[in-house]
């Protein structure tokens, strides 16, 4: 019996993936439940697992852009497993350099066309011809050596002149999911009124709250340590209560707004820039939210976030600091009205009381939608995470840091 595997839908908005890595070869034989592919859609990237043993037949290519719901590989599951044969091994070469499979895999496959070694490909051969390029001076990456479409694409001409040094460059195509990033960002540029306000941050209190208490608390809470961001991610939510139209949007001729922090936290994971939400981070505690930033931040590094980690959200903050990030005017992430910067700690020379002292300090940046968002309430609102920040003692913990922090 022949089954079809499609693509099944990762979400309810999502209407297409690419397929973004093959785990098995065509013809291996996989187990049920294996993990037989990457698919990388606007939100995410997912395992495909084997909906049944058998012998694999791959319709498409790694690169190839799929509809949910298309058909991507056929399974014999009538056919028997080779003897002391095991899992399916893992593709060590791309996929686009294996011959394509057979549209019915009951019907004999008809033998495949063999090329001789620097032969091109049609369009390979037309794109050489237009830059006046020898195809014998091309190595070709596909079967037997074959000179595909992006071995032309990538062929450069000889200069004339040898400079002595590497020329070499590599042409990659985005992952669906980094496409999707650039086409919001560029959104949010093109789609808003977005405007940046600027303030600085005496890290001063937090840091003593840190050191005072951070070995405590990491060893009551299981290895949870005491990091910036649930003093910032307390500071943000006391801010969005103080100024809600921060915590709205923009809908057509409407504006709505949330009585909910939904804080989207961004983080960097192997494919990216991912933004996991942290939800209602208003009712959580220190630990709450430290735990849950753990928790999406591994996810993250482990691929496996999916769409509902990232899906919603009412504010968002990035911390270019841990990059050593300065400054930095942050996008906003649509359809949010705002997102706050952080950056890394200097100690810098400022004026207290009449003097000059030495502090750690950090800009902060706030970019927000003037549409929705006025400035005195972006300034007052950045104004109250800096209170929040120099005065976390009273602001933050309710004059009992270890009642807040649950020491």
């Amino acid at each position: 019996m022949i089954l079809e595997m499609k693509v099944p839908s990762p979400g309810e908005s999502i209407k297409e993936v690419e397929i973004a890595t093959w785990l098995v070869q065509d013809g291996d034989y996989v187990e049920k439940d294996q993990a037989i592919a990457e698919v990388d859609s606007d939100k995410a990237t997912l395992e495909l697992p084997a909906e049944a043993s058998g012998i694999i037949t791959l319709k498409a290519e790694e690169g190839d852009a799929v509809a949910v719901g298309s058909v991507v590989c056929h399974i014999d599951t009538a056919a028997a497993k080779p003897s002391g044969s095991s899992e399916a091994s893992v593709v060590a070469t791309p996929v686009a350099e294996a011959p394509k499979a057979a549209a019915a895999p009951v019907v004999p496959a008809t033998p495949a066309a063999t090329y001789a070694t620097g032969t091109p490909s049609p369009a390979a051969k037309k794109i050489l011809e237009e830059k006046n390029i020898a195809p014998a001076s091309v190595s070709g990456t596909g079967k037997a050596g074959r000179i595909t479409k992006d071995d032309a694409v990538n062929a450069v001409p000889s200069m004339g002149t040898p400079t002595g040094g590497s020329r070499g460059q590599e042409r990659t195509k985005l992952s669906m999911l980094r496409r999707k990033v650039a086409e919001r960002l560029v959104a949010a540029k093109n789609e808003t009124a977005m405007l940046t306000t600027f303030n600085e941050v005496n890290m001063t209190a937090i840091n003593n709250i840190r050191n005072e208490y951070k070995d405590t608390f990491k060893a009551k809470h299981g290895g949870v340590g005491l990091g910036y961001m649930s003093f910032f991610t307390k500071a943000v939510t006391r801010a969005l209560q103080l100024y809600p139209d921060v915590n709205s949007m923009m809908d057509g001729d409407h504006k709505i707004a949330f009585d909910f922090c939904d804080i989207s936290i961004a983080v960097s994971g192997p494919k990216g820039l991912m933004v996991p939400v942290v939800r209602n981070a208003e009712n959580l505690s220190f630990r709450g939210v430290e735990a849950e930033i753990k928790r999406l931040a591994i996810k993250a590094r482990d691929g496996q976030i999916t769409v509902d980690d990232m899906t919603g959200g009412t504010f968002t903050i990035t911390n270019g600091g841990v990059f050593g990030s300065m400054l930095s005017t942050p996008i906003i992430n649509p359809p949010q009205s705002g997102i706050l910067g952080m950056h890394n700690i200097i100690e810098r020379p400022i004026a207290v009381n009449g003097k000059v002292e030495i502090h750690p300090m950090m800009y902060v940046a706030l970019s927000y939608d003037h549409r929705i968002i006025d400035g005195k309430e972006s300034v007052g609102f950045l104004v109250a995470i800096k209170e929040a920040l120099e005065n976390p003692l009273e602001l933050l913990l309710e004059n009992n840091p270890k009642k807040a922090l649950e020491l």
